[in-house]
């Protein structure tokens, strides 16, 4: 179920003229549940997808990326995203933005990695990337997903131009990098 606080801020995202493509791999995907969960997705979301094997992957991004976790990643599916979202919104005029998660969480094996995730959010004139790495071990996976899911609704809420008052549940040595990319000539 939904806080009171996750709904709000869902709410005043479908509020917002802003459309979306959505794109999910490895984590994040509860987002997704939970934006059309709250009345008014279709104000906001133009379509969401799960890549969510490699080739799948590979076939969105139209070339297999050279680690699927990682903040180029999340970019190259957010710009994708954005370039879906401006050949799918209804009518001129209306502001769009691809929305992106790239992550690994905990799972039913042991990793050798970090957990980690990377969020991108690409509109008309930047693409905003945000990334954290979990403490490992120190969450459940629906825990991590959790995390997952508050980092993308921050990213796109802020995107939408919505100041959301989410606390993102960190630890202690946890820490969100953001870096901010300008758009540039033949890129969105």
């Amino acid at each position: 179920m939904l806080s009171d606080e996750r709904t709000q801020v869902i709410t005043q995202i479908h509020d917002s003229p802003s459309m979306a493509v959505l794109v999910v791999t490895g984590g994040g995907a509860r987002t997704l549940a939970e934006l059309t969960a709250v009345p008014g997705a279709s104000r906001t979301i133009l379509e969401a997808l799960i890549p969510y094997c490699d080739a799948s992957l590979t076939e969105f991004l139209q070339a297999m990326p050279e680690q699927a976790v990682a903040s180029d990643t999340a970019k190259a599916l957010a710009t994708r995203a954005y370039e879906r979202a401006a050949v799918l919104k209804p009518r001129e005029g209306v502001p769009v933005i691809g929305v992106a998660c790239t992550a690994t969480l905990a799972t039913d094996r042991p990793k050798k990695g970090p957990h980690r995730m990377h969020v991108a959010v690409c509109g008309a004139e930047s693409t905003k990337i945000y990334s954290l790495t979990l403490t490992k071990g120190a969450r459940t996976r629906e825990a991590e997903e959790q995390v997952a899911g508050e980092l993308v609704l921050v990213a796109m809420a802020e995107a939408c131009g919505i100041s959301t008052g989410i606390a993102i549940d960190l630890l202690s040595d946890e820490e969100i990098l953001c870096v901010e990319r300008l758009a540039h000539r033949g890129e969105r």
